[in-house]
C-alpha cells in the first residue's frame, strides 16, 4: 500500500506586500504564501490540520491600514502572529501578541525559527540534510522550494547536475521531508555495480539461481520496502536491468533471479545522473520508456559557480567543521583567499571546495588561510591533480590504460585517476574513445 501523506501544509498569510526575494525565501522554507494587501475585505480561512501563521508587514504601513489589519486579526486570536520590520525607519510597533519580530532582509533562518516556535520542530528542514544545501543564493532557494514541493508527492524524481553538487544529499532530503521518512533510505551507485551482478544486487536471487548463489538473497529494492530507493548514475544501468526497473515503476512488482513469483514492493524511486539521458536514449543506451517514467519531477542541482556568495558561506562552514574535529590554527580566510574562492570555476563543485578547505586548514601556518594555502592556481588550468600534470600526448594513453585495467568501469577509472566521472567522459570524447565499442 502506498504511503499516505501525513505532513501538514504550512501557510503564511502575508499582510502587506512581499518582494520577490521574500517570496523565494518563504517558498524555500516550505511554506505556501497568501498575500493580503487590503485587510479590509479579507477573510482568513483556517483548515483543520494545516499550520497557518500571519505575518504583519510593518514596513511603510500607514495608520489607516494598521487599524484595519488589527480588526482582521482580532477575529482570529489563536492565529500565530509575527511581524516584519524594516531598517529604514522605526515604523509601527509590533502587535502585543506577536510571537516573533523579524528584520529585513528576510532570511531563510528566520522562517525556520518561526516554524520551530509554532510547531515545535516536528517537521524536518532540508537545511539539516547536507552541506550542499547551505547558502542563500537564488539558485539554492529554488532547490529548497522544489524539495518541499516534491517531497510529499508519491512520484519519481530525477536529480540532475554535475558531479559534486550534492545529488545524493538532495535525495536524502526528499526522503526525510516525505511521508516515507520513517522507512529505509537505500542508496545505490549503479556505476559501481559489476555488470554481471547488477540484477542480483537490485532485485535479489534464489538459491542455485546461478553459480555461487548458495542461498536466497534479498535485493536492494526489497530491503527498501516502505521507503525510498536512490539510484545514483542511473544511466550506467545495463539494458536488461533497465527493463526490470521499468516493471518496478509500472507495476510495483519484481522477481528474484531464479524465481517466477512476483513480489510486490512499495518504494519511491529517486534517480540521479550527470549525463544527458536524452542523448543516451537517442544513442540506444537508455530505454526511452524508462526515461519518461523516471523524469516525472526533475530537480536540478546548480553548480557551485552559479551560487554566488554561497561559496564563501560553505567554505567557512567546512572550516568550522574541520576545526571541531582537528586542532588547526586556521580560523578564517584572508582577502586573497576570498578572492580566489569567488573567482575559481569549481569543476568539482561542493566536493572540491570541501577538500580544498581541509587541505588549506592543515598546511596554513597562520590564523587566516591565504590564497597560497588554497592552491587554486593550478586548479584553474587543469581539472585534477592526477591528470593535470600529464601532457596532452600522454592523456589518451593514461585514460585508455586505466579503463582497460578497470574493465571499462567509469566510476573505478575516475577513482584511480583522482578525477570526476564527468572528466572521464569528457576525455573519452576528446580522444575519440567509444566506451561501448571498447567494452565489446
Amino acid at each position: 500500500m502506498a504511503a499516505v501523506p501525513d505532513i501538514r501544509k504550512r501557510c503564511i498569510i502575508w499582510l502587506g506586500r512581499p518582494g520577490h526575494h521574500e517570496r523565494d525565501v518563504v517558498a524555500a522554507a516550505g511554506w505556501e504564501l497568501r498575500v493580503v494587501e487590503d485587510a479590509g475585505g479579507a477573510r482568513i480561512g483556517l483548515r483543520g490540520g494545516d499550520l497557518v501563521a500571519a505575518l504583519v508587514d510593518l514596513r511603510d504601513a500607514d495608520p489607516a491600514w494598521l487599524v484595519t489589519m488589527r480588526e482582521l486579526l482580532s477575529r482570529h486570536p489563536d492565529l500565530p502572529l509575527v511581524a516584519l520590520t524594516g531598517h529604514r525607519h522605526a515604523g509601527a510597533p509590533a502587535p502585543e501578541n506577536c510571537l516573533l519580530e523579524l528584520q529585513e532582509p528576510l532570511a531563510l533562518e528566520q522562517i525556520q525559527r518561526l516554524q520551530r516556535i509554532v510547531e515545535g520542530d516536528q517537521v524536518p528542514s532540508p537545511g539539516t540534510h547536507g552541506d550542499c544545501l547551505i547558502g542563500a543564493s537564488p539558485a539554492l532557494l529554488q532547490v529548497r522550494a522544489s524539495l518541499n514541493k516534491f517531497a510529499p508527492v508519491e512520484l519519481p524524481v530525477l536529480v540532475t547536475g554535475e558531479t559534486g553538487t550534492g545529488k545524493e544529499l538532495a535525495a536524502r532530503a526528499l526522503h526525510d521531508l516525505s511521508p516515507r521518512r520513517h522507512g529505509p533510505f537505500v542508496a545505490i551507485n549503479c556505476g559501481a555495480l559489476p555488470p554481471n551482478l547488477v540484477q542480483a544486487e537490485l532485485f535479489g536471487h534464489e538459491r542455485g539461481a546461478f553459480t555461487g548463489a548458495s542461498g536466497r538473497r534479498i535485493g536492494l529494492f526489497e530491503s527498501a520496502d516502505g521507503g525510498t530507493v536512490f539510484l545514483d548514475e542511473v544511466g550506467d544501468l545495463p539494458l536488461d536491468a533497465q527493463t526490470n526497473l521499468l516493471r518496478v515503476l509500472q507495476e510495483g512488482t519484481l522477481e528474484r533471479i531464479g524465481s517466477r513469483q512476483s513480489i510486490r514492493v512499495d518504494v519511491r524511486v529517486v534517480a540521479a545522473t550527470h549525463v544527458d539521458l536524452e542523448d543516451a536514449v537517442a544513442q540506444g543506451r537508455f530505454r526511452q520508456d524508462l526515461f519518461y517514467r523516471l523524469d516525472v519531477l526533475r530537480l536540478h542541482m546548480p553548480p557551485l559557480r552559479d551560487r554566488g556568495d554561497d561559496v564563501e558561506l560553505l567554505a567557512r562552514h567546512f572550516l568550522a567543521q574541520f576545526r571541531e574535529q582537528h586542532r588547526v590554527r586556521a580560523r578564517g580566510f584572508d582577502a586573497t583567499a576570498r578572492r580566489q574562492l569567488h573567482g575559481h570555476r569549481w569543476p568539482g563543485n561542493v566536493r572540491e571546495l570541501l577538500n580544498r578547505v581541509r587541505r588549506a586548514a592543515v598546511v596554513c601556518e597562520s590564523e587566516l588561510i591565504d590564497a597560497a594555502s588554497l592552491q587554486l592556481q593550478d586548479a584553474t588550468v587543469g581539472e585534477s591533480d592526477g591528470l593535470g600534470r600529464l601532457r596532452v600526448h600522454a592523456e589518451r594513453e593514461a585514460i585508455l590504460t586505466t579503463l582497460r585495467d578497470t574493465g571499462f568501469n567509469v566510476s573505478e577509472c575516475a577513482r584511480r585517476l583522482r578525477v570526476s566521472r564527468v572528466t572521464v567522459y569528457r576525455l573519452c570524447k576528446k580522444h575519440q574513445l567509444e566506451l561501448e565499442a571498447l567494452r565489446t
